[in-house]
């Protein structure tokens, strides 16, 4: 490890030539200047001349050249060799009317970027119903996707064995879901503003601050000047949930377009399958609006965005006789409300020397207020959180592209104003913080990347956060990739587990002197290595990943649920750690058709204060299987899309009930289950198709997802010890349409 990292450090100072690739891009009526040209996830690009010509540096194992201007269609390119070529751009009003079928992946592992990073496209989120981001990983065996307790409905993810608050979640790479949105903010980004997701599992990078422990999620939204001029996606289940979405994109001129993006969803029916008096789902409206602003001038170097956002989101749920005008503050029946305020306003002003395209300059700024007023019972939860960040980053080479650095300052604010019960919870979090990362890439079969931050905190100190990646091919097809990192964060108990509150267990926070809720903030490392191989099979392309990382917590705030009379909160040190290994087979069994197959280990364990335990509503055993398929061109046009999904899990230990009086009293495991989901898409054309599916089509459902529902005030009642699907099978069905 030290020669290698001894080798990075002195490669800078060396140059050698290289090999380039020459071309010349047109339109219609001759050369086109200023698009840009670069290889596929990397930093290596260029941009066209008066003429139309460019050149790039070219190595035989990157294939894949992207070719993009404002106003025309974005392409990317199959490069075979490096003989010069002429490539000649399509305008955005001239898309053909015939759609084209093609067997690229929709999620793929490059095996040209340093991280482990899995890039899920729009194609891959189609393949669902994908209402929201949280639900936009149903056919990734990366995420876990869980149910959060009995009463919300509403879906939480885990990596790496990890619930997502060690996530860092950011939205084009400005962090997003945190603090009070931790709970239900995944909920909050529609499934059809979403363009794409990259899954980075392990160090995330420094570039985006010292929250993340397991991995980061960038989700990266529509872009006024690339989606359609229209589109419009309308959905329904069986359940009682209709939703609509509507995007609204305009070319105001060759720099300059906007977007209105409205998302509006409503369930008033009231379900309760299982016949507990309890709704199996709530009763919810959610309007989501968001307009954008797209700036861009390639010639002159210009980039920007500037997002405006409101979310109004309300839910009632509890007793299936609770009238919230009537009941609430009583004990005639149970039930809960909880109403959401957030505004957000976001910019990002990007400038690309015109010159020298690797070269980059970028400024990210954002705001958001963050209004949540909720009771559960006859416990109240109401959190306000103001959040400011910014970022200043520049990016540019050392010597020549195969040696890169970032560098810049993130500086952020967070005001926190919390009523839990009757107690206030107010704090102030500011930090400013300066990172720099360099990466060095031979271009052939070893890279690294190597950053390192250091952060002035007014509750969590000063300290450096380093994170380090390392990519090595052995042999042709196979990479081999490592990474190690440390993380540190603050965190946010009421925030990120309100299922508690659907609980009539006491809620004790056993101080230690730290500076937030008495607690000390957590901080763990996290490493690890996944080694891809490429392979052909039949004349079939496929693919091997295995994975395994671990997570040790130096410090950790342990959420404690074995004592069945109370939910503890304290600091433990040196003890927790979390284990995840994975292996993942792709292929491609037949023209137009991808099978997705994984097992999945993990092995979190907690140090309790009643002992070192397994940690609860966490199976150990995870399958995973998906299988799509699409029709060939019709003569006509239109085509047929099929995706299944299969999921099994294995036991789960629940947290201790013996000291309940039967029925109340739960086993020690949970009994394994699988689920099916699937979809049928019909395209009739580039403009219209239509979607029918279901999930958990197994039908299976926990069968006492709310302890104690016959007395709801009484010392079992505890809607949190979830370890299945609280609804049965759900079907739905919806349309897409679009104006190129």
């Amino acid at each position: 490890m030290k020669k290698i990292l001894i080798s990075v450090l002195l490669f800078p100072l060396s140059i050698f030539a290289q090999e380039f690739l020459k071309g010349t891009i047109s339109d219609k009526e001759g050369p086109v200047m200023g698009v840009s040209v670069y290889w596929l996830e990397s930093a290596i690009g260029t941009t066209s001349l008066e003429d139309g010509s460019f050149k790039i540096p070219y190595d035989k194992d990157r294939s894949r050249l992207v070719i993009s201007h404002i106003a025309y269609k974005k392409d990317t390119l199959d490069i075979q060799n490096n003989r010069p070529f002429t490539h000649t751009l399509k305008s955005l009003n001239e898309l053909d009317e015939v759609i084209i079928a093609s067997e690229q992946k929709t999620a793929f592992r490059s095996h040209l970027v340093t991280k482990n990073i899995l890039s899920i496209s729009r194609s891959e989120l189609l393949k669902a119903a994908c209402c929201n981001l949280a639900e936009s990983f149903e056919t990734s065996p990366s995420i876990d996707v869980h149910f959060a307790d009995a009463l919300t409905g509403s879906k939480q993810i885990k990596m790496l064995g990890l619930k997502s608050p060690y996530l860092l979640i950011v939205q084009e790479n400005i962090p997003s879901i945190r603090g009070a949105s931790q709970a239900y903010g995944l909920s909050f980004i529609p499934g059809t503003w979403v363009e794409s997701i990259q899954i980075t599992k392990g160090a995330g990078s420094v570039v985006n601050g010292f929250e993340s422990i397991s991995g980061q999620i960038n989700a990266e939204l529509v872009k006024p000047a690339s989606d359609k001029r229209l589109f419009v996606n309308a959905f329904s289940n069986l359940n009682g949930r209709r939703e609509l979405n509507l995007h609204i994109n305009r070319l105001l001129n060759q720099q300059w377009a906007t977007g209105l993006y409205v998302h509006g969803n409503i369930r008033n029916n009231k379900i309760d399958n299982n016949e507990d008096n309890f709704l199996d789902a709530p009763l919810s409206t959610q309007l989501n609006l968001m307009h954008r602003w797209q700036y861009t001038d390639t010639q002159k170097g210009w980039i920007s965005l500037i997002d405006l956002r409101f979310v109004n989101d309300a839910k009632q749920t509890g007793s299936t006789d609770f009238d919230p005008d009537v009941h609430r503050g009583t004990t005639q029946y149970w039930g809960s409300e909880i109403d959401t305020r957030r505004y957000e306003l976001v910019s990002k002003l990007g400038y690309v020397f015109p010159e020298t395209p690797y070269q980059s300059i970028g400024l990210q700024s954002s705001y958001s207020h963050h209004r949540q007023s909720s009771y559960f019972g006859l416990k109240t939860y109401d959190i306000r959180h103001t959040n400011a960040y910014t970022k200043f980053a520049f990016k540019s080479i050392i010597s020549d592209t195969r040696h890169t650095f970032s560098t810049g300052i993130n500086a952020g604010y967070d005001r926190f104003e919390e009523l839990v019960v009757e107690q206030p919870y107010n704090r102030t979090e500011r930090f400013i913080g300066a990172f720099f990362e360099y990466a060095f890439d031979n271009l052939s079969n070893f890279s690294a990347t190597l950053g390192i931050r250091a952060d002035s905190h007014n509750t969590l100190g000063g300290f450096i956060t380093p994170r380090l990646h390392l990519r090595y091919v052995p042999w042709e097809n196979g990479v081999l990739k490592t990474s190690v990192g440390r993380g540190r964060r603050t965190a946010n108990i009421f925030a990120e587990n309100q299922a508690l509150f659907g609980s009539n267990r006491e809620i004790r926070v056993q101080e230690t002197g730290g500076p937030v809720y008495g607690l000390n903030p957590e901080t763990a490392w996290n490493y690890g290595a996944s080694f891809q191989q490429r392979f052909r099979l039949f004349g079939k392309r496929g693919e091997l990943t295995i994975d395994y990382y671990q997570t040790d917590f130096v410090n950790q705030v342990v959420v404690d649920w074995e004592n069945p009379e109370s939910i503890s909160f304290y600091n433990v040190s040196h003890k927790s750690n979390a284990k995840s290994f994975q292996i993942v087979l792709q292929y491609a069994p037949f023209k137009n058709a991808s099978l997705r197959t994984s097992y999945k280990y993990y092995d979190v364990h907690t140090a309790y204060t009643s002992g070192y335990l397994h940690k609860p509503l966490q199976a150990s055993n995870r399958f995973f299987t998906n299988l799509a398929y699409t029709t060939p061109v019709e003569e006509k046009g239109g085509l047929w899309k099929f995706d299944t999904t299969y999921k099994w899990l294995g036991k789960q230990r629940l947290p201790d009930t013996n000291v309940y009086n039967n029925p109340y009293r739960l086993p020690t495991y949970s009994k394994g289950y699988g689920s099916v989901n699937a979809q049928i898409t019909r395209v009739f054309s580039e403009r219209f198709e239509w979607y029918v599916g279901g999930e958990n089509m197994t039908n299976h459902r926990q069968e006492n997802p709310v302890l104690g529902a016959d007395n709801p005030f009484g010392n079992y009642f505890d809607t949190s010890i979830v370890y299945g699907p609280v609804l049965g099978a759900m079907y739905y069905t919806g349309i897409r349409f679009n104006m190129p």
